[in-house]
């Protein structure tokens, strides 16, 4: 009997010890997400499963978002996936378009970042219609100067993703990391798996 039990204490001691790594791992260090939307297309799909590095912009208390740890700031170009500031029950993602202290226009669809025009090779235009700034934001926007602590972000969809042009600048605090790699991807619409999306490493 005695045994019995010292058995069955190892396992619940392996099993608590399992769960506070998972744990740890899940808060501090990588977490996995899904992509719902087509935002992000192409660089991302609806149906892509990411992992997104969360240890690499320091380690943050939960709940507070108080960095304890720095190590790296968000860089131009990064996706990260941050606390929607409309919803804070919703996780988005993003690219980087500008960082604290940068100031951002469109003009007819092109960015200027900092009085230049900007190129970062992965936005996508797919409606050929120019909407003015008095409309909405989409095509012409700004200028406007990144506050401190703070990002200005845009989807790669460009024509069809609702990011900083309409909401504002994503506050430090709450990115939760940045995306990685895809490690699994479901095409719904054709009941596969969108085998050579495998392993992509996210840039």
């Amino acid at each position: 009997m005695a045994k019995r039990k010292s058995k069955f204490r190892e396992y619940a001691e392996a099993i608590v010890i399992a769960l506070i790594i998972a744990f740890f791992i899940r808060t501090f260090v990588i977490q996995a997400y899904k992509i719902p939307s087509g935002s992000m297309k192409p660089t991302l799909l609806v149906g892509d499963h990411i992992l997104v590095n969360k240890f690499l912009y320091g380690i943050k208390v939960p709940h507070f978002r108080n960095t304890i740890f720095p190590i790296n700031e968000p860089q131009r170009g990064d996706v990260v996936v941050f606390i929607y500031p409309e919803d804070r029950s919703k996780d988005f993602i993003k690219r980087v378009i500008a960082v604290s202290g940068d100031t951002v226009e469109i003009r007819n669809k092109k960015i200027y970042l900092n009085g230049k025009l900007y190129k970062d090779g992965k936005g996508v235009y797919v409606d050929s219609f120019i909407l003015p700034g008095s409309l909405q934001p989409r095509d012409n926007f700004g200028p406007v100067t990144v506050p401190p602590s703070s990002l200005f972000v845009m989807g790669d969809n460009r024509d069809q993703s609702y990011d900083s042009r309409f909401w504002g600048f994503v506050d430090l605090k709450d990115v939760l990391g940045k995306a990685i790699v895809i490690y699994w991807s479901w095409d719904r619409e054709n009941r596969g798996v969108r085998w050579d999306r495998l392993g992509d490493l996210l840039h």
